[in-house]
């Protein structure tokens, strides 16, 4: 059975706490698995969280500060380690080459997976679809980027399925398609029955809407967040302090509670995770409060967490 669901690792910002670790984030989708900004202790996180290495197909981060991307020379480390037979893309700004390089190479080990690197170059407030190649055959996703309001070069990710058809069984059964059938329907669009009976795609299914991921990290409100989380079904955004602070949040390039509630509203969003939590506040349920008066769905996120990715609604 496919699965959509997304693994906390952590959910900590610059400092991990005795109750939070660095950030990371696993987006398992369906045979697909996109580990987002490994921060500093990743590779554990995962043991906890029954995360096996091989999970990881694509790797995702959004800027070089150090809590979401030390961890990623461990991961990378820990793929050679389990003999991990396939490639893997890591996606990451260009402007921080140096630093995917020093990471890349930092120690010594067994290095036998194929890493995949892809800069992603763009200009302030441009949005691409940059090249996503994991294994050959038709994509399961696009994967979107634009670039965020930071104190240093900074990527928002969106993960966009495509929109499908829902095959509707009692219209095939009424239709007399079964079996393999059903299959090659779906491929040619239309297909002539055994009593020679012409039966399109159409009649037999419905729209079904692609669904959509968002992941937006480190940044003040900026138009590129709420172009990230535009009609998400799932959209994880940073929440580092609370609208008391947020002359802070500005100063510093970040987010509160209400803002993020606010860019997952203003979007259409349906399902708000709010993380990477500033230290200062010990009490994460002041962040839940604040964002639901503005956003109804909202997950405050705890390491090893699992939040599903809301089911389909057409």
């Amino acid at each position: 059975m496919s699965a959509r669901e997304l693994v906390v690792l952590g959910t900590a910002s610059q400092a991990p706490t005795r109750h939070r670790n660095h950030n990371g984030y696993l987006l398992r989708w369906d045979a697909e698995g996109l580990l987002f900004d490994p921060g500093e202790g990743t590779q554990r996180q995962m043991l906890l969280a029954g995360v096996a290495s091989s999970t990881i197909t694509r790797i995702c981060v959004t800027h070089f500060h150090g809590d979401h991307c030390l961890g990623l020379p461990g991961v990378l480390q820990r793929l050679s380690l389990d003999q991990v037979a396939h490639p893997v893309d890591v996606w990451y700004p260009a402007g921080g080459q140096e630093f995917f390089d020093r990471l890349r190479r930092c120690a010594l080990y067994n290095d036998t997976v194929d890493v995949r690197p892809h800069p992603v170059d763009l200009q302030q407030g441009r949005q691409v679809k940059p090249p996503s190649v994991v294994d050959p055959g038709p994509e399961p996703f696009t994967l979107v980027a634009a670039r965020l309001d930071h104190r240093t070069e900074t990527l928002g990710w969106r993960l966009e399925e495509p929109d499908g058809r829902r095959m509707l069984p009692d219209r095939l059964a009424a239709a007399g398609v079964a079996g393999p059938d059903v299959g090659r329907l779906q491929r040619e669009g239309r297909l002539v029955t055994a009593d020679g009976r012409e039966v399109t795609l159409d009649a037999v299914s419905e729209p079904r809407r692609g669904q959509v991921f968002a992941f937006v990290m480190d940044t003040r409100l900026c138009d590129a967040a709420f172009a990230l989380a535009e009609g998400a079904d799932l959209v994880v955004c940073e929440s580092t302090f609370l609208e008391r602070d947020a002359d802070l949040a500005a100063a510093y390039g970040h987010l509160t509670a209400a803002q993020a509630a606010r860019v997952a509203a203003d979007a259409g969003a349906r399902r708000l995770v709010l993380t990477h939590f500033s230290q200062r506040y010990p009490d994460d349920s002041d962040f839940s409060a604040e964002a639901g008066e503005i956003f109804p769905d909202v997950v405050v996120a705890r390491d090893l967490i699992r939040v599903p990715v809301p089911p389909r609604t057409g």
